[in-house]
């Protein structure tokens, strides 16, 4: 895992969450596979572990990761789940584009020329 880059709009630990998820929607990490150790990944990260910990609990919590005892933490295998999160992602990008287009004065309908227009 490479190392991460943190910005000071918000904290750490909100950042690790939204790094994981991206990874794990954009199939980097894959449904089942096993995380390295909280100590580890936060050497990676350069993060506390306490801070690493804070942020695959809250993984868990939203159902991205499991932990299975005397095992590990593993990317849930749950299609749904990283689906849902993938589309909830989608909508956080799209809204705060458009938000920043019309604080730009572009209208929907400019808006929607503008993607159209764009080749991807």
């Amino acid at each position: 895992m490479e190392a991460f880059k943190f910005t000071n709009d918000k904290p750490i630990y909100i950042q690790l969450i939204e790094v994981f998820k991206c990874r794990i929607v954009a199939g980097e990490l894959k449904p089942g596979d096993r995380l390295d150790s909280v100590r580890d990944l936060a050497v990676v990260a350069q993060v506390n572990p306490n801070t690493m910990q804070k942020a695959l609990s809250e993984l868990e919590k939203e159902g991205l990761v499991r932990t299975e005892r005397n095992s590990g933490r593993y990317i849930t295998d749950d299609s749904e789940v990283i689906s849902n999160v993938r589309v909830q992602l989608s909508k956080n990008e799209v809204e705060s584009f458009v938000q920043k287009m019309v604080s730009l004065g572009f209208t929907k309908k400019d808006v929607i020329k503008l993607v159209n227009e764009q080749d991807f």
